[in-house]
């Protein structure tokens, strides 16, 4: 039996100022809590089902984290998701320490991207194209946004993210920096091959004007019908997989 006051403290979580002031989130659905239990982040508090609690002892074991046996109906009551009826757990936040990106290595930089699913899903797109750093800037919806957390299905445990002044940041990169843009270079004919920082703008607004002086080489992907735009999402996946075969 889950107590009231540890319910409360759940539902907490689902709020960024709580998050940020007992600086832990939480994780919902059986597939992410697995990926969780095998990452370097701290978990603290598990509530599962007898069935993931089997599947995964040893996982739960190596986290010394406190696990409790729970029913479809808590799971569901416990998170933000009626259909997780496996797993929720609670783990620490990591610190929003500085990055540092090697030299031929590719990283994403987020100005200002609202919606949690988009960031959810460039976080998984990053992952499979093997991008391990994310900058955001201060604007950028929470990293551990529980919407954001269930889009990633999972990537998030491999994703480092730094919230930052992206001016600033820039300012101090000494290696390319590419931004989307409408009007910019076909990325087909972009070479990526010495790495560089690839920028994704607001999906309403694009790239901030501030952030538009930071970039070295204006990219975009080429439109052949009427759309207005790409979705945020779609445009990383497109840019991350032509600079990935440039880099071959």
């Amino acid at each position: 039996m889950i107590s009231k006051a540890k319910v409360k403290y759940i539902k907490s979580l689902q709020v960024k100022k709580y998050r940020i002031e007992e600086q832990s989130f939480v994780v919902e659905g059986a597939k992410s809590v697995a990926e969780l239990l095998k990452s370097d982040f701290v978990t603290t508090w598990v509530a599962a089902s007898e069935d993931f609690i089997r599947h995964h002892e040893k996982e739960l074991w190596l986290t010394k984290a406190e696990v409790v046996v729970a029913s479809f109906n808590e799971l569901s009551a416990l998170g933000s998701f009626q259909s997780n009826d496996a797993a929720l757990a609670v783990a620490q936040i990591k610190p929003n320490r500085t990055l540092t990106v090697e030299n031929d290595e590719i990283a994403i930089v987020l100005d200002d991207i609202r919606d949690p699913g988009n960031l959810g899903t460039i976080i998984r797109t990053a992952d499979w194209y093997g991008v391990k750093n994310i900058i955001a800037s201060e604007e950028t919806v929470d990293f551990y946004n529980s919407k954001v957390l269930s889009a990633s299905m999972g990537s998030f445990c491999r994703m480092s993210i730094q919230y930052t002044s992206l001016v600033d940041y820039l300012a101090d990169a000494r290696k390319p920096v590419f931004g989307t843009f409408l009007g910019g270079k076909d990325v087909h004919q972009v070479s990526f091959s010495s790495g560089g920082l690839i920028v994704i703008g607001n999906e309403s607004n694009g790239i901030s004007s501030e952030v538009e002086k930071m970039v070295s080489q204006k990219i975009t992907v080429p439109r052949f019908g009427k759309a207005e735009s790409l979705n945020a999402a779609i445009a990383t996946a497109i840019v991350l997989d032509v600079a990935r075969q440039s880099k071959k």
